[in-house]
């Protein structure tokens, strides 16, 4: 079964309009043969399907909400500059609790004029600072601005990937532990209280009761065998 992301284009008034058009079309080409599907709000719902504004923050929220069953982990891209508010508004009012990915387009050297400039450089250390002061976890590129049709940005978007399948298997884990640890080993011992706080549960057994239910079996059982 595909994964799929939801995913945040940022855009900012007085940045290039069209690097943010274009950015999103490139990034939805490249997550499609990835295989990945995507979650995003589309053209008629915002301009260019960006998130700039606190309309568009609260438009984005509800489309993510209401596919939330469907959303492993969430994407912010920056073709330009972004807006740092929007994209932190748009998660915390989702309240979706998934992995998310901050991700810049790198500024072309020869085309760095008002009309052609991202500086998406300095957008993603701004939206990274409002998302730690939103108390939203996140991860970064491997680069701190990468070309989405990089080699490193499909290895990023593959790890990302992992970590998002990583998180939901274990979200409201039931894990079995078998006896209690040996005394000598402080490196395995574990908080369950902290556990169920990240809704994971464990369930208890002696080793006694299993070996007791072993015994109980006739050797020529066809389970046994």
């Amino acid at each position: 079964m595909a994964q799929t992301f939801g995913l945040i284009v940022g855009n900012r008034g007085f940045f290039p309009d069209e690097l943010a058009k274009e950015g999103r079309n490139k990034i939805l080409e490249v997550l499609e043969k990835k295989g990945f599907e995507v979650v995003a709000p589309s053209s008629e719902d915002t301009k260019f399907g960006t998130v700039e504004t606190w309309e568009d923050a609260q438009k984005c929220a509800r489309i993510f909400d209401e596919n939330r069953h469907r959303i492993d982990g969430i994407i912010i891209t920056l073709p330009n500059f972004g807006d740092e508010r929007a994209a932190a508004q748009a998660i915390r009012l989702s309240g979706l609790n998934v992995p998310v990915l901050v991700h810049a387009f790198p500024d072309q050297l020869n085309a760095l004029d008002v009309q052609n400039r991202r500086d998406s450089f300095c957008g993603k250390l701004s939206i990274c600072n409002n998302l730690k002061q939103f108390q939203i976890p996140f991860s970064l590129t491997s680069y701190h601005t990468e070309d989405p049709d990089s080699p490193i940005f499909g290895e990023d978007l593959e790890w990302f990937g992992g970590v998002c399948r990583v998180v939901k298997g274990f979200t409201n884990l039931k894990a079995g532990a078998v006896g209690a640890r040996p005394a000598a080993f402080n490196t395995v011992r574990f908080s369950e209280k902290i556990l169920e706080s990240y809704g994971i549960s464990v369930e208890t057994i002696d080793l006694s009761e299993i070996i007791g239910n072993m015994n109980k079996l006739d050797n020529n059982n066809l389970d046994v065998k």
